[in-house]
Parts: C-alpha cells; structure tokens; sequence
C-alpha cells in the first residue's frame, strides 16, 4: 500500500512538471514578451528594453529560463509580474480567494436547491412536477455557461436589479459593514447562478435516481408493511440511505467548481483566477501564467 501511494505521488509529481513545462513552451512559443511594447515607444532606448530583458532573464536561452523559474518555485519565490509590478503570491492570494467565494456560494446553492429538488422529483415520479424537473435539468445541463451568463447578464442591464459585473460598487469602501457584504452578495448572484446550473442539474437527477432505487430496496418495503408513516419511512429510512453514495462527490464537486469557474468570471467579470489568467496570457505575463 504504501508502495502505491508513492508511486501514485511520482506520477503526479511528473504530471506537474510536464504541465508547468508545456505551459512554459506555449508562452515562449508566441513571438515576443512583454517589454516588446516598450520598443514601441520612442522615449525608450533599445538599451533599457534590452536591461530589463536581462534582468528578469528573458534573453537567456529557454532551457535555462525555465530552469532558474523551477528553482524559484521550489524555494517558494513564484516571480515577478510585469503587468501588475508586484510579487506573483501577492496576486494570486487575492484573487484566489475570490475564486473561492464563487466556488463556495455555487458549491452551497448547488445542494441546497438540487438535493430538495430530487427528492420532490422522486416523491413525484412520472407525475406533472417530476417531468417538468426533468426538462428543467436536461435544459439546463445542456446550456453553455458562457450564454447564460450573458442572458442574464442582458435582463439585469435591461431590468436594473443586479449590478452587470465585478465584484463590488464604486462606493463600496464609503459603505458598512452590512452594506458591503450586500453588495458583494449582489454582484456574487449572477455569476454563481451560472456556475452553479449544470452541476445543479446533473445532482437534481443524481438524487432522484438514488431515491428511487432505494425506494424499491427490501427494508423499505418492511417498514410500509409494518405500518410506519410514510414520511418517517421516506425521511429516516430511505433518504438517508440514498444520500450517503452523494456523500462521496462533495470533494470531486467543489474542485470541478474551482476548476470550471475561469470561464463564468471572465464573461461576469469577476475578479478572480480566470480573468487573472486571461490578463496575463494577453500581456504575455509569463510568471503569472
């Protein structure tokens, strides 16, 4: 076993580097960097372009660029960004925090919604409720996020009632404590609605499934036959059972919102690792990437 783990750590170890190292090519392979843009500029002599070049290392040859930023990393130094002129860490704890703020309220409005909604959908089997539901989920799950963010993005510029993108109000630091915490919730609504969809969707189904199958389980059958009311057979006997296997994906969902956010906060705006991401692959901001 403990063979296993190791071996099963080698590999991920390797996958890492040679993610880090392919990321590191595809930037090096566009033509360029990001002090190319000073060239333009006739105030800049080609000497102080060509010094800061020298002083981040990017006129050295590739293999040893990437050799002297694996070295920084395993000190714990992640760069320098460009664009932003401030340590890498001080940038990513930011903004990985506000990754985690999206990914935390669409993880909570995913159960909280799509576990009730199971159950009601399996309660209610083939019934009016449980096939709206079901075209519900299927329609939902088969949305892009990308367009129904910007649907919904449309009918707030169009009705005014949620702010269209960003994290909080020109006037935020002027307001409370209670008031800025409402206006993050308010520019939270939109982004984690689009983010929280598909995965609502897929759990909603998820849960019925399991309902209805423990519903047909042997010891469910034995409580109705000994007389227990059927919310005490449904509620503390089978949804119990049916909910432990949903148990098991909390991790693997939480991660897939994390992982799956960079798109909804690129086209809501939403201050975190996906537009981070995006801002520095346009500004060639290679430490950052």
């Amino acid at each position: 076993m403990r063979l296993y783990i190791l071996k099963r750590l080698g590999i991920a170890v390797l996958l890492l580097l040679a993610m880090t190292l392919v990321t590191f090519l595809l930037m090096r392979a566009t033509p360029g960097n990001f002090f190319d843009a000073l060239k333009m500029n006739p105030q800049i002599s080609p000497e102080t372009v060509a010094r800061y070049e020298h002083l981040y290392g990017l006129d050295e040859p590739l293999f040893m660029q990437y050799g002297h930023w694996l070295a920084n990393i395993l000190r714990g130094e992640f760069g320098y960004s460009f664009y932003y002129n401030v340590p890498v860490t001080h940038i990513l704890a930011g903004r990985l925090g506000n990754t985690f703020i999206l990914s935390l309220a669409s993880f909570l409005l995913t159960w909280l919604v799509a576990i009730p909604l199971g159950v009601w959908a399996a309660l209610r089997r083939n019934r009016l409720v449980d096939r709206l539901l079901s075209f519900l989920s299927f329609a939902a799950f088969s949305t892009p996020g990308f367009f129904l963010a910007m649907l919904l993005l449309y009918a707030a510029s169009q009705w005014g009632i949620l702010p269209l993108g960003g994290m909080r109000s020109p006037a935020y630091d002027d307001m409370t404590v209670l008031g800025k915490v409402l206006d993050v919730g308010a520019h939270l609504i939109i982004p984690t609605v689009v983010l929280s969809l598909a995965s609502m969707a897929s759990l909603q189904r998820l849960m019925r499934a399991n309902l209805l199958s423990v519903l047909r389980k042997q010891y469910v059958t034995a409580a109705r036959a000994k007389g227990l009311p059927e919310g005490q057979v449904i509620y503390r006997h089978a949804l119990r059972n049916a909910f432990n296997p949903m148990v098991t994906l909390l991790g693997y969902e939480f991660s897939g919102l994390l992982s799956g956010a960079a798109l909804v906060e690129i086209v809501c705006s939403w201050p975190g690792l996906g537009v981070l991401m995006l801002t520095a692959v346009r500004a060639k901001d290679v430490y950052v990437v």
